[in-house]
């Protein structure tokens, strides 16, 4: 059992900033995983697959899968203390496993170019909504035609991609205790209760049961194949895996902490965040009879038309868009501290100067990706805009390799002994015998079988 004062040493190792305390690593982790993806694609994927089918098929991946990954991630992260690629370097050196650490800041980068646009958008969509745009009767073609205008128009969602990056940059240069921290302890719970409020209003709309019965009543006749890749692929990118994020974050954690507890309660996090956001969006939809199946669109054209017709309809816009943004910003800012991270640790140079190169670079791709929407719309590669090209590599092939790499390193590479040491830190935490073995026997043979088997569907 280590002493608390070597435990502190290892907390602050060389002049490495850390969260403060159990409750700031839970809500910034919580705040990593609550996404976009939460409020649109969840929703979404439940209607299309079945109902409930598809919640009890995705809770047991969460349980089997997800949770497993995360401890992986984090066990990589804490006992290295150091960023993405410093890590492998560091539990592995003179190996070519930091060429896993390098994937995922690349993957970081990808994605951050792309959702930094759709960040922008909420910003735009939030000012609209403070304006009263959506509910001063307009039909919906006029609502559907305000986003692809808007979309695709040159200058505007420049702007606010510009603006949202630097609302991240602002967060991050401040450190992860005095900026990550602060700011997801606040807005994090913020982000839960304004949801809860909409879901409450959403629920007692006329006509709203036939969403509930959507979301919560199993039909498994809906249920194929697809549906648990579906399940498998969503609780995969929704708790952010294979992306470097816990590996950044689980650097800045203390090791009095518990990765067994702060996994699950990630993914728990998570998961109810999705389900209560379901609760928001779905019974609204089927009281206004639109499609549940809209997918991306949800948000941007069917919301908004929903806000027009319901009674209070223009508070609960500015509501909803507000919390859009904030679980937009509490995602981009743990994406943006991978690549910071590597940038201080590997290059050797300040936060502010990490900080500012890492915009830059993401600011003239996030570019590339907004007028991909519009302007460069003809140019494609593969077949694909800019902006769906970068979608598709960050989520179909990196985040893919990425999970794949950390599960083999920790599982064969690591091996029992270090995980076992991990997760009962050193002996400190009374865990049984029979859930670090299961775990373990988790991280080694069913993730990487199951990430292999979404990667072999998703690349034939």
């Amino acid at each position: 059992m280590k002493d608390a004062n070597s435990s502190r040493s290892a907390h602050h190792h060389g002049s490495r900033d850390a969260f403060g305390s159990s409750f700031g690593v839970l809500v910034a982790l919580a705040g990593s995983a609550v996404g976009l993806g939460n409020l649109w694609r969840f929703p979404y994927l439940v209607g299309e697959n079945g109902g409930a089918a598809f919640i009890i098929i995705y809770l047991a991946f969460v349980i089997l899968i997800g949770i497993p990954m995360l401890m992986s991630e984090f066990i990589i992260g804490r006992r290295s203390q150091a960023n993405a690629r410093g890590a492998f370097n560091k539990l592995a050196p003179g190996s070519r496993w930091g060429i896993a650490g390098i994937l995922a800041v690349i993957c970081c980068i990808l994605i951050l170019s792309f959702y930094s646009v759709v960040g922008g958008w909420g910003i735009e969509y939030l000012f609209k909504a403070f304006r009263f745009d959506f509910t001063r009767g307009g039909d919906s073609a006029a609502l559907s035609s305000i986003f692809s205008d808007f979309a695709a128009s040159s200058w505007q969602p420049l702007v606010c991609h510009t603006l949202f990056l630097l609302l991240s940059g602002l967060i991050v240069i401040l450190g992860v205790k005095n900026g990550i921290e602060k700011f997801s302890k606040v807005m994090m719970p913020l982000l839960f209760l304004i949801i809860i409020g909409i879901a409450v209003r959403s629920l007692t709309l006329p006509g709203a049961g036939a969403g509930i019965d959507y979301l919560f009543r199993p039909d498994w006749s809906e249920v194929t194949a697809n549906t648990f890749l579906a399940a498998l692929g969503q609780a995969f990118f929704s708790l952010s895996l294979g992306s470097g994020m816990a590996i950044t974050y689980g650097s800045y954690v203390s090791r009095k902490e518990n990765i067994v507890s702060i996994s699950s309660q990630t993914a728990l996090a998570d998961t109810l965040f999705a389900l209560i956001a379901g609760c928001a969006i779905m019974p609204a939809v089927f009281a206004y009879g639109i499609s549940p199946g809209e997918g991306p669109g949800l948000v941007f054209i069917t919301l908004p038309h929903i806000f027009s017709q319901l009674p209070l309809g223009g508070v609960i816009a500015i509501l909803f868009f507000v919390a859009l943004l904030l679980a937009a910003l509490t995602s981009s800012i743990s994406l943006l501290e991978v690549i910071v991270a590597f940038c201080i640790e590997e290059f050797h140079i300040k936060r502010r100067t990490a900080v500012v190169l890492s915009l830059s670079i993401l600011w003239i791709l996030g570019c590339l990706c907004s007028l991909s929407q519009g302007m460069l719309s003809g140019w494609k590669i593969f077949d694909k805009t800019i902006f769906d090209l970068f979608d598709f590599v960050s989520a179909n092939v990196l985040m893919l390799i990425g999970g794949l790499l950390v599960v083999l390193f920790v599982g064969w590479k690591l091996g029992r002994q270090v995980i076992h040491d991990e997760l009962t830190n050193s002996g400190a935490l009374r865990i049984p015998v029979w859930l670090l073995d299961t775990i373990t026997f988790l991280v080694r043979y069913l993730a990487p079988a199951a990430i292999i088997t979404i990667a072999v569907f998703q690349w034939i």
